[in-house]
């Protein structure tokens, strides 16, 4: 799916896309999805890219828990000199509830609920992140759910520095349109600042922002509301894995990391 995804959104939205509560154990709800992506222009990797991604989240006791893998396939040119025509990347990402915890009403404003976020990133090569900050859901108008995490971001492997700071909005956004919807739901991934690891090597700050506008087909076919999406993603990202614009050399070339590309989506959820 382009080696991120909306990290918390589904667990933001799970009321919306759960199963029956199950409120008398520890597990309140929880919900799979499958999607396909296909999309040309990516940079770094393959141009052309297809991926399945399998998503899981559910909220239970004490907080909410999202979790997902990208399978990546490469079309054309793949990695590794062309040697590798795929890979894969995740992330765990568990929410701790200072109101669930305490059972406190902790809301202030249009802060709804503080929370302790975490997420492990995990994949092929040296990929291995740990991040963990403050987390507040937060009551925007309109908005169907609005989240915003803030994480000291620490790299592993030949990468790790001194760490970084990454701000991470999501959000979720539904127009009614016909007889079905229209979901408006995505993340920004908001790097700030610059890192170097022991060797002299520089993690630029980098902004990642990925929106998706999806159609509930299965609502409109009466196949089942929030089941079936179809619609497209943006993806905009500038210092793509914290390189920095113009800096990436492969095969002698130095390249473009600034990313900004489309790919269609289909989306079942179960």
């Amino acid at each position: 799916m382009h080696l991120k995804t909306a990290p918390l959104a589904l667990a933001l939205a799970g009321s919306t896309l759960a199963a029956p509560a199950m409120a008398e154990g520890l597990l309140y709800w929880q919900n799979n999805s499958l999607t396909y992506l296909y999309g040309h222009n990516y940079k770094i990797d393959s141009p052309i890219q297809q991926t399945v991604t399998f998503e899981h989240v559910n909220g239970w006791k004490y907080g909410d828990t999202f979790f997902f893998v990208d399978s990546i396939h490469y079309n054309g040119k793949g990695n590794d000199n062309g040697n590798d025509d795929s890979s894969f990347y995740g992330e765990f990402s568990p929410r701790l509830s200072f109101g669930k915890i305490f059972q406190r009403d902790l809301s202030v404003g249009p802060v709804k609920d503080v929370l302790l976020a975490m997420t492990y990133e995990f994949g092929e090569g040296d990929v291995e992140s740990y991040l963990i900050g403050p987390g507040f859901d937060l009551d925007i108008p309109g908005f169907d759910y609005f989240s915003l995490n803030i994480y000291n971001r620490n790299t592993d492997g030949d990468r790790a520095g001194d760490g970084v700071w990454q701000i991470t909005p999501v959000w979720g956004y539904t127009l009614p349109v016909g007889n079905s919807d229209i979901l408006i739901d995505g993340f920004i991934d908001w790097v700030v600042d610059n890192d170097r690891n022991s060797r002299g090597e520089e993690y630029h700050a980098n902004f990642h922002f990925t929106p998706q506008i999806k159609y509930d087909l299965g609502k409109a076919l009466n196949w089942g509301e929030k089941q079936l999406y179809v619609g497209i993603e943006y993806d905009y990202w500038s210092n793509k894995y914290g390189i920095e614009d113009g800096g990436f050399v492969s095969r002698n070339f130095v390249g473009k990391t600034d990313q900004n590309t489309f790919s269609a989506i289909v989306k079942v959820h179960f």
